[in-house]
């Protein structure tokens, strides 16, 4: 029996996306958070989930591991897209990504055209492209957790990161000085499966796109 894979990541996004695969009349038999298991059957017998890492997601829909993939924008720019349709902006997950600094560092000063700084973030060729646009030079430091230590024990000046409520960001004396761009969740397709597997596809496709416009 043909059968489809949506790769989803735990935690928000996971969270997010249960209404909308609710609206499909699909229902998950595990909650990932309390269960060990990666692959995740549904009510749906030609329909199961797998839980990757979020940075992941786009991997698994590219090399046809899963057929579709909920990923966020970040994690998008920073893989490319390279075999994948990204079908549809689903408005979940919602955050933005930013440039932070301790507080009083002079961050207008330091973007100047020819100016140099030092930059921790996960985010390496997106941040590449931001300050580049801004004319000037930037040294990346590629770090994937605990963003907020870098510039307090000199690592960095600044870091880019996701931001939600800048709660973090406070607690540890940081303030975010330059939005990047909004981030949300986007639905992505293997382009092979979107051909092969179009009738199974392309309904989920529908009700992920009435449910998040709201139409």
């Amino acid at each position: 029996m043909t059968s489809i894979t949506l790769a989803l990541s735990k935690g928000r996004i996971f969270e997010e996306t249960l209404p909308l695969l609710a609206a499909a009349g699909i229902v998950p038999a595990e909650n990932p958070e309390c269960s060990r298991k990666l692959i995740i059957g549904t009510n749906l017998d030609d329909v199961r989930l797998v839980i990757v890492r979020a940075a992941d997601t786009p991997t698994y829909v590219q090399y046809g591991a899963a057929d579709l993939g909920i990923a966020g924008k970040d994690v998008l720019l920073e893989h490319g897209g390279a075999g994948l349709y990204q079908q549809l902006d689903l408005n979940i997950a919602r955050c933005r990504l930013c440039v932070a600094t301790r507080k009083g560092f002079d961050y207008a000063t330091a973007v100047r055209p020819g100016g140099r700084i030092r930059v921790a973030t996960k985010y390496i060729n997106t941040a590449k492209a931001h300050f580049a646009s801004k004319g000037m030079y930037v040294d990346l430091i590629k770090l994937y957790g605990s963003m907020e230590l870098a510039p307090l024990v000199g690592l960095s000046d600044a870091i880019v990161d996701l931001v939600s409520t800048g709660g973090t960001l406070r607690a540890n004396g940081l303030e975010e000085v330059e939005e990047i761009m909004p981030i949300s969740s986007r639905l992505i397709v293997n382009q092979a499966a979107l051909k092969l597997k179009r009738d199974l596809i392309k309904p989920l496709l529908d009700v992920f796109q009435r449910t998040a416009t709201g139409i």
